[in-house]
C-alpha cells in the first residue's frame, strides 16, 4: 500500500507539473500575441497626434457638419476687426441663408443633370439588353440597376412593369424629376411597343440619339457661355479689388465706409447696385442658357 501510495503521488506531481507548464507556455504565447497586436495598433496617448493636426481635424468635421455657406461669418469677422464694426458681423449673418440657397440650387442643378446622364444612359442600356435577347420587363430592370436611370421611383416603376401595372404611366410620374424628362419619351416608347407591336430597341435608340444631341447642344453652348460667366464674375470681384487697393495706398477705405453717413450712404448704395447688375446679368446669361 505504501508503495502504491508512493507512486500515486509521482504520477500526479508529474501531472501537476505538466499541467503547470503547460498553462505558464499557454500564458506566455498570449501574452506575446498581445504585444504583437498592440505594436501593429498603436494606441494611448503617446500616439496620439499633434495638437494643430487635431485642431485642424475638428475643424474639418466642424465645417463638413455645418456646411460652407457658414464660411461667410469668419470672412465677416475679418472684415469686422479691420473696420472696427459691427455691420460686417450682421451682414455676414444674414449672408449666411442668402449662401446655402445658392448652393442648395446649384446641388439641385448638378442632380438634374447627373440624373439627365443616367436617363440617356438607361435607354442605351435597355436597348441593348433588348438586343441580346432579354424580355422587355428583365432588361428594364436589369438597366435600371445597372445605370440607376430611373432613380428614387425605382420600386414603383419595377413593380408597375414586373406586375402588370400602367408601367408608362409610373414612366410618366417619374418623368416630373428634375433632370429626369427623357423618361416621358421612354414612357411613349413603351405605349406604343406594347400597343402597336412596334420594335422598342429601335424607339429606345432614337430616343436616346435625340436626348443625346440634346445633352451635347447644352454643353455646348454651356461651354459658349463661359466668357459671359467669367465676366460676371470679374464684376464681383471689383469691388474687393477696389478696396484693397484703397488700403494699400492708405486711404483707408473700410474706416470712410464703415464710420461716416457719407461712406455707408456710398456702401448701401454700391452694394444695391452690385446686386442688381449681378442679378441682371446673370439672369441675362441663364436666359440664354435655358432657351
Amino acid at each position: 500500500m505504501t508503495a502504491v501510495s508512493v507512486a500515486e503521488c509521482g504520477w500526479a506531481a508529474a501531472l501537476c507539473a505538466g499541467v503547470a507548464g503547460r498553462l505558464v507556455v499557454a500564458e506566455e504565447s498570449r501574452r506575446r500575441r498581445a504585444r504583437a497586436v498592440c505594436a501593429a495598433f498603436p494606441v494611448g496617448p503617446a500616439h496620439r497626434p499633434p495638437f494643430p493636426e487635431r485642431v485642424a481635424a475638428w475643424c474639418r468635421r466642424r465645417a463638413g457638419k455645418l456646411g460652407r455657406e457658414w464660411l461667410c461669418v469668419p470672412v465677416a469677422v475679418l472684415v469686422a476687426v479691420l473696420g472696427a464694426s459691427l455691420l460686417p458681423l450682421v451682414a455676414g449673418v444674414f449672408a449666411v441663408p442668402l449662401a446655402r440657397r445658392g448652393m442648395r440650387a446649384a446641388g439641385r442643378r448638378r442632380s438634374a443633370e447627373r440624373r439627365a446622364e443616367a436617363v440617356v444612359a438607361l435607354c442605351g442600356a435597355t436597348a441593348g439588353e433588348l438586343r441580346a435577347g432579354s424580355q422587355p420587363v428583365r432588361a428594364l430592370m436589369d438597366a435600371s440597376a445597372a445605370t440607376g436611370g430611373l432613380g428614387g421611383d425605382e420600386p414603383a416603376v419595377v413593380a408597375a412593369v414586373r406586375f402588370g401595372g400602367d408601367a408608362p404611366a409610373a414612366l410618366r410620374r417619374a418623368a416630373r424629376e428634375p433632370g429626369a424628362g427623357g423618361l416621358a419619351g421612354l414612357a411613349a416608347c413603351w405605349q406604343v411597343a406594347v400597343d402597336g407591336g412596334a420594335g422598342l430597341a429601335a424607339g429606345l435608340d432614337r430616343l436616346e440619339g435625340a436626348l443625346r444631341a440634346e445633352q451635347d447642344q447644352r454643353l455646348a453652348l454651356r461651354a459658349q457661355l463661359a466668357g459671359p460667366w467669367s465676366t460676371v464674375v470679374v464684376l464681383a470681384v471689383l469691388p474687393v479689388v477696389g478696396l484693397g487697393l484703397g488700403a494699400a495706398m492708405g486711404a483707408r477705405p473700410l474706416r470712410v465706409l464703415l464710420h461716416t453717413p457719407a461712406g455707408l450712404a456710398c456702401l448701401v448704395l454700391g452694394l444695391l447696385l452690385e446686386g442688381a447688375g449681378l442679378w441682371w446679368a446673370g439672369r441675362i446669361v441663364k436666359g440664354a442658357e435655358d432657351g
